[in-house]
């Protein structure tokens, strides 16, 4: 398959290019416009924070990985880049480092689930924007049933891998239920807001957002339906929270353990945990001792999440081993739709239905005219034949490139119905074992 793959991501560009090249959906429009007709007759475009690709057909088989990364940067100016800074695949190889990125596992966090779901966009705007033909459909699916696969059939996506994940994966597993606690945010940075959202989709009952700057409190809390608490009034509101997760960007502790522990004596000794994911760190260590507050700082969560990830590499040799299965059967796939095994499995189709009928039906014949049966039957379907298994032949010969042939003949299998023949057979072979 004439195939083109290149990638810029974070194994090969710093933070500051990758963001440079990043594609919105509407530069991926304009984009799929300039290139579409002029070098792929059909792609994908893949752009995420830490990486943008693009897959494509090519319309002219000597075109290059050069001229796909020329059309890139004409779209965006960005200087620095060297040849470097991108990988590139072809054919089988680019193939397989979609199924990669799909299943998590070129991922910047091994095991990433987002990345999945932002491949299933990406297809969907190529889609909706008529680049998606009918090659990339078929390594779509196929991408997806590899990043499916890797998710129910692994544990490459189990455990937290950040600090924000692991704290709110820690807080349910001392709470056996969340939909009755109460929750505190201190602190509407990144690793704040991380922590927020993941307690808002485990379904907290009540979250409180504070913050100094208090219109970022109001943005956050607007956004997951949360109270906002002025920063200058938080400490006095301690006790009334089951949960608190303090991730500020204070040089100084801002909570001390005579605060925590009035804050434990107004709440009658009733059980609290406290989350410090902040460096520095927010919460006095000496938190710890006290009686019914549970601590974690980011140096024992930091445990956690490296354990996790150590889980997660193991995991890798296994979907790999899925995506090799995947791989060979979408290769399969593609190989059925070369002349020769289509010419093949067309007769073999032929023949079944043929063989089938005179199966049925040589009880009405003497057994002379049994032999002259199979005789004229087999004659008959190879003057049927013969012209289509000519226009087969004419397909591979005549047709611009490979993939314009495999979508002719692919048409020819499913207009005759030769995708299920194999499939039938076995069936058939089941039925009379």
């Amino acid at each position: 398959m004439n195939l083109l793959a290149t990638s810029i991501n974070h194994k090969t560009a710093s933070v500051e290019l990758r963001e440079a090249l990043y594609l919105n959906s509407d530069v991926i429009k304009e984009y799929i416009k300039n290139i579409k007709g002029n070098l792929f007759s059909e792609g994908l475009i893949i752009s995420t924070c830490n990486r943008t690709e693009i897959y494509g057909i090519p319309i002219n088989k000597n075109a290059g990985h050069l001229d796909l990364q020329n059309t890139l940067l004409q779209l965006k100016s960005v200087t620095g880049l060297t040849n470097d800074h991108f990988q590139n695949f072809s054919s089988a190889n680019a193939i397989r480092h979609l199924f990669s990125v799909a299943a998590g596992i070129d991922s910047l966090m091994i095991g990433d689930n987002q990345i999945f779901k932002q491949v299933k966009d990406s297809f969907q705007l190529a889609e909706e924007n008529h680049f998606a033909g009918f090659l990339m459909k078929r390594i779509f699916d196929s991408a997806v049933k590899a990043g499916k696969r890797a998710i129910t059939e692994t544990r490459i996506s189990e455990g937290a891998v950040t600090v924000s994940y692991a704290a709110v994966q820690l807080i349910g597993k001392i709470f056996s239920s969340l939909n009755r606690k109460s929750a505190l945010i201190i602190g509407a940075g990144e690793a704040g807001e991380l922590a927020a959202k993941h307690l808002s989709e485990m379904g907290i009952g009540k979250m409180t957002i504070t913050n100094r700057t208090l219109e970022r409190a109001e943005k956050l809390a607007k956004i997951l339906n949360a109270r906002v608490l002025p920063f200058s009034d938080f400490k006095e509101s301690l006790h009334e929270f089951d949960i608190i997760i303090s991730a500020t960007s204070s040089d100084n502790p801002i909570l001390t353990k005579e605060d925590v522990l009035t804050s434990v004596k107004k709440r009658g000794y009733n059980p609290c945990v406290l989350m410090d994911i902040a460096i520095p760190r927010d919460i006095d260590p000496e938190v710890r001792n006290i009686d019914y507050a549970f601590y974690n700082d980011i140096g024992s969560l930091n445990i956690i999440v490296q354990q996790n990830l150590l889980r997660r590499k193991e995991e890798i040799p296994k979907v790999e081993k899925i995506i090799d299965e995947e791989l060979s059967s979408f290769l399969n796939w593609y190989n059925s739709l070369e002349a020769a095994p289509a010419i093949k499995d067309l007769r073999d189709y032929f023949e079944l239905i043929r063989a089938e009928e005179v199966d049925k039906n040589k009880n009405r014949f003497s057994a002379e005219d049994q032999e002259k049966l199979e005789i004229i039957t087999k004659r008959i379907i190879n003057k049927i034949l013969h012209y289509p298994t000519v226009e087969l032949k004419k397909f591979t010969e005549s047709a611009t490139n490979g993939d314009e042939a495999a979508i002719k003949i692919s048409i020819v299998r499913e207009l005759f119905g030769m995708n299920n023949l194999h499939s039938d057979e076995t069936s058939k072979k089941q039925k009379e074992s």
